[in-house]
């Protein structure tokens, strides 16, 4: 998701005993494996403690505390019929998911919310083959926690598989979220309807019953019911239409790959569409309002060429045979990364050569960028939950820089990223910040989830772990995390131990050892194998918040470091300032330059001192080159002075990025009282001989 919020401009005693552990059905099911590191109880059954349950709204015990969905039973497929109607606005619909029992239980818990549920029934796979009809099942809701439970005669037997049928209706929604109503306005001045879909992170459950959580992988299969005079548009292409009584036609659309709840999508437009075709086959497709298909010519463009470089560059094939990419009227984020159906703001998508600026193109373009590496990151390979949201948006953002800069150099996002950075540092430097990655229960601390820090701060710390790496063994560790969990579920320490081993099959010789960097020079080699743990480095920025200030003082050709935490707002005479310092250390990946040598110097910094030894003397040592790493540095003694010195003499002796991170850290340190403003406008005079445009 391109989230607007990331753009620029007391417990209660355990119902159960639970233990964890793996499981795989394979000996029973030979089709079927499902392994997956759940919590499973022994059985799922009413307890005799009353006080256990919460109340559902017929006054009942519902039998189910937990904001989590248990893992007793696992969605396989749904079949999902959906008929919209855009005169009286709401929507009617059924769906049958197939399930697959691992524990003898007397309840499916699944998520629902604002849904009116007509029917509920149950056949086990032997009744589904005798075409035996479904048993009844009693419905109590709880939407404190946005979960209905199924409550089923005999208890379901552990490795068996059945059939959840249900009919309901509702509203079609006046807000954002879920299956909702947006409107446009044509030429003419007529005002009209579409129904669309945007389910991410918690939302799905407002269309239809499921179980919405990103773990619960499944198959979908959709119809969808219209009039003559609207489209439907899915995740998948289209199969067939069947003409009904009436005048109305039912769109059966192929199952999808596997996939999360959240990715499902589904529209019911009067939209005129762009096509093209990728170098792979993949037909790509701009939808747009009628009056606005001629603004789609550059998103098509654009869509064709970056699905091809995305393909190159993961190794792996989009893996549906259509993409579709609409421009919705009415829309809360920049856009929706669903499979196979992105959905876009129309400022996110459309884009004019008349009256569209250069801005305008590299914003359109870096949100298409953004979206279609959802397409395997998220998508393909999915955060087992949403605490872990930055795996996808974080990295999302940073393909935008690695994708726009390699299809489109002309637009210059390299010299841009800087400030997706310097954004963040800005906020992340407040005591009121929050680590990458932090838990995260309910709908709304999930949402909270989606901010700069997942973004911005994500994509900086991959940037500086790309940096530190090298690009062939980052690109490599990437695809070989994309292989490894394809259609899967994946955690933080999964993608450090790709990128920690980041050879594929293909780079192992007969014996068994690893060549796949080549062109890598011992003292790299050396360097990486004494220094390079990257789940312990990397670690130190996702679950702590806050970023790091290193302060150098030279000392002829000693280099004393020492780090602590940059704080804005709080100052060192401040009383809480200690206790705010306590237990923060970060393993910093280091780079640094001097004027006596071209040579980047890289250094990981582990422990709050250290000392480096310079290999001859010099005028000055420049810290966090091309600043690729996130962390401010000050220069105590005469650094500073040096820096300006130089920058007066000869600017062009420091690289362009270097002297744009000069300037930004220090009016950093300057607020965070570090540094006073005339040291800081002594840095600045240089500018009148600048010519570079970071």
């Amino acid at each position: 998701m391109f989230h607007s919020s990331a753009m620029v401009n007391s417990h209660r005693k355990p119902m159960f005993n639970i233990h964890r552990g793996f499981y795989c059905l394979t000996a029973i099911l030979p089709q079927i494996c499902i392994c997956s590191q759940f919590s499973v109880p022994s059985s799922y059954h009413f307890t005799e403690d009353p006080g256990a349950f919460p109340v559902a709204t017929n006054g009942e015990r519902f039998p189910w505390q937990e904001l989590r969905l248990p893992s007793v039973v696992i969605p396989l497929h749904y079949d999902l019929f959906v008929h919209p109607n855009l005169t009286s606005l709401d929507f009617v619909a059924s769906e049958k998911i197939e399930v697959l029992v691992s524990n003898a239980t007397q309840f499916i818990i699944l998520h629902s919310k604002d849904l009116e549920i007509t029917n509920a029934t149950l056949q086990s796979e032997e009744d589904s083959r005798y075409m035996k009809p479904g048993k009844e099942l009693k419905v109590l809701s709880y939407p404190a926690h946005e979960q209905i439970a199924l409550l089923v005669p005999e208890k379901l037997t552990p490795h068996l598989k059945y059939y959840v049928a249900m009919d309901f209706q509702a509203k079609l929604g006046d807000g954002f979220e879920g299956f909702y109503k947006s409107t446009y306005r044509t030429l003419g001045g007529e005002t009209r309807i579409l129904a669309v879909t945007d389910f991410e992170p918690t939302q799905a459950r407002m269309a239809f019953p499921c179980f919405d959580e990103p773990l619960f992988k499944a198959n979908f299969s959709i119809k969808i019911r219209r009039e003559s005079r609207h489209i439907a548009l899915s995740n998948m292409p289209k199969v067939k239409t069947i003409e009904l009584e009436g005048g109305l036609l039912e769109d059966h659309f192929e199952t999808t790959v596997k996939m999360s709840t959240y990715l499902v999508a589904y529209i019911v437009c009067d939209f005129h569409s762009l096509s093209g075709f990728t170098s792979s086959g993949v037909k790509v497709s701009i939808y747009a309002s009628p009056d606005k298909r001629n603004q789609t010519h550059y998103a098509l463009q654009a869509s064709l060429k970056l699905l091809d470089f995305y393909e190159k560059y993961f190794d792996i094939y989009y893996p549906l045979s259509k993409l579709d990419l609409i421009a919705i009227p009415d829309f809360a984020p920049g856009a929706m990364e669903n499979w196979g159906l992105i959905t876009y703001r129309e400022t996110s998508l459309l884009f004019d050569p008349k009256t569209s600026s250069a801005s305008d193109k590299l914003w359109v373009t870096r949100v298409i960028a953004h979206e279609l590496a959802h397409q395997w990151f998220g998508n393909l390979v999915t955060m087992e939950w949403w605490n872990d949201i930055w795996l996808k948006e974080g990295f999302a953002k940073y393909m935008e820089l690695i994708a726009v800069n390699a299809t489109y150099p002309e637009l210059q996002f390299d010299d841009y990223f800087l400030n997706v950075c310097f954004e963040v540092i800005t906020k992340d430097s407040l005591n009121s910040s929050r680590p990458i990655s932090k838990p995260a229960e309910t709908p709304t601390q999930i949402q909270e989830m989606f901010d700069e820090v997942s973004y911005n701060k994500g994509a900086c710390i991959l940037n500086m772990l790309k940096d530190f790496l090298g690009e062939e063994k980052f690109q490599k560790g990437i695809i070989q995390y994309l292989k490894k969990f394809s259609y899967r579920n994946a955690k933080n320490d999964d993608l450090w131990s790709s990128l920690s081993n980041s050879c594929l099959e293909s780079d192992f010789t007969s014996g068994g050892v690893c060549h796949s960097d080549p062109k890598m020079t011992s003292n790299m080699l050396a360097f990486l194998g004494e220094n390079a743990e990257v789940k312990e480095m990397m670690t130190t920025w996702t679950l702590q918040k806050g970023i790091p200030l290193l302060v150098v003082k030279q000392d002829g050709c000693s280099l004393r470091l020492q780090q602590e935490r940059f704080l804005q707002g709080v100052f060192q005479e401040d009383p809480e300032w200690r206790a705010l310092q306590e237990r923060y250390l970060w393993h910093i990946p280091l780079t640094y330059s001097t004027s006596s040598s071209n040579v980047i110097h890289r250094h990981i910094l582990k422990s709050k001192t250290d000392t480096l030894d310079l290999p001859e003397k010099t005028s000055w040592v420049k810290f966090n080159v091309d600043s690729n790493g996130y962390y401010i540095v000050h220069y105590e003694g005469h650094g500073w002075d040096q820096l300006i010195t130089q920058l007066n003499q000869n600017h062009t002796l420091l690289r362009p990025k270097d002297r744009v991170g000069l300037i930004h850290d220090v009016f950093q340190l300057v607020g965070a009282g570090r540094l006073t403003l005339d040291k800081a406008l002594d840095m600045t005079y240089y500018l009148q001989h600048e010519t570079s445009s970071p």
